[in-house]
């Protein structure tokens, strides 16, 4: 298994890296104003409230945008050749750039629902990256089941 590049942990991002590592995905929020920002910072980018916190996130999307790789950005990326990096638009607001994976880069459409899931970077880290999901069809509750 080839080893990714990883993010190094400060003040700011320590919590978040932490509940990687546990495989939770939280979202920063503030609380002054409500909003959600990903990648957690110092402040809020609405409103430069100092007062944000860690919450759990939906961990679901969908594909904004993408790009496909066909050349390693990184040595210990070249057997992963072709690779999807997306923007994704969390449920919750925020748009955040990850990996795509368990997916042939063909087949990959803007719009897609995608869930979290983990890369393992090197021994004992992880990255967010996100896999596509079957979407859920819209239920009309004014419509009755019926068997045909």
């Amino acid at each position: 298994m080839s080893v990714l590049p990883w993010p190094v942990a400060d003040a700011d991002t320590q919590d978040y890296w932490d509940a990687i590592a546990e495989r939770r995905f939280l979202i920063q929020r503030c609380r002054s104003c409500r909003r959600y920002q990903y990648y957690p910072r110092s402040v809020c980018t609405a409103c430069t409230s100092t007062d944000l916190e860690l919450v759990a996130s939906q961990g679901r999307g969908t594909i904004y945008s993408y790009t496909v790789s066909r050349r390693a950005a990184h040595p210990d990326m070249a057997e992963r050749v072709p690779y999807v990096v997306a923007l994704i638009d969390l449920a919750e607001g925020p748009r955040m750039l990850a990996n795509l994976v368990g997916v042939d880069p063909e087949n990959v459409t803007i719009g897609a629902d995608v869930a979290v899931t983990f890369l393992q970077a090197a021994e004992g880290i992880l990255l967010p990256a996100f896999e596509i999901v079957a979407s859920q069809p819209a239920q009309n509750s004014n419509q009755e089941e019926t068997d045909v």
